[in-house]
């Protein structure tokens, strides 16, 4: 059984092999999780998607609070090493192979630059398997073909947590076809409601998404769930 809890945006808390893998942290700027303590966050590992400031607002923190190691793609690696923090870096299509499983870098449709200006190279998603799970982690991302290739090339899906936000990133009726490409009935929403642009109708998307066979679990910042 596997733990998920969220934090708001795109940061999620997921619990495999007794290490704990937090996805974009940005909680201090996002009004949902004002309960929400950033200093009381345990994380063995970040996953960065990209380097804008709703998706690594709070990762120095949290990685110097936990000695945590950042997982991302070779420029934000880099800028992160560079601050003093762990890093693994990765590239696009390739995996490494963690304590707590195998981790492959996936194509996203997306921009990226850190908060300074910094270039942050190509955004990115993750899939993430071990003998207990296997997810997709998709970041900020339209909808693309590529994402045919993770069911060919990657261990069927448990879940996936897709945005659903639609402006930046894809919306609900978008992610529904996503997650026939993955072959994934199990969607985690995220990237929805944090600001004005991207609110949305809740239950129309849930409705779709049952319309189709499927199940999008929405959780509110601070909720926790097994899968």
């Amino acid at each position: 059984m596997t733990s998920i809890k969220y934090y708001g945006q795109s940061c999620f808390e997921i619990v495999t092999k007794g290490k704990r893998l937090l996805t974009d942290p940005m909680l201090k700027y996002n009004p949902l999780a004002a309960g929400i303590d950033v200093s009381k966050i345990v994380a063995d590992y970040i996953l960065c998607s990209h380097g804008h400031a709703d998706h690594v607002a709070d990762l120095e923190e949290i990685a110097n609070n936990n000695d945590a190691t950042v997982i991302s793609n070779y420029e934000i690696v880099e800028y992160f090493v560079g601050k003093g923090l762990n890093g693994k870096h990765m590239n696009t299509g390739g995996k490494i192979h963690c304590d707590f499983g195998t981790v492959k870098y996936v194509t996203a449709i997306h921009s990226s630059s850190l908060p300074d200006g910094t270039y942050a190279g190509n955004p990115g998603g993750f899939v993430v398997w071990n003998d207990e799970l296997s997810f997709y982690f998709a970041g900020d991302t339209a909808l693309t073909l590529d994402m045919k290739l993770i069911p060919m090339t990657c261990p069927k899906l448990d879940f996936a947590i897709l945005p659903i936000g639609d402006c930046f990133t894809m919306g609900y009726e978008d992610a529904l076809i996503a997650a026939d490409f993955i072959e994934c009935d199990t969607i985690i929403g995220c990237h929805y409601d944090t600001f004005p642009p991207i609110k949305i109708d809740k239950s129309a998307a849930q409705n779709a998404f049952k319309q189709a066979g499927k199940n999008l679990i929405l959780l509110e910042p601070g909720q926790s769930m097994n899968i």
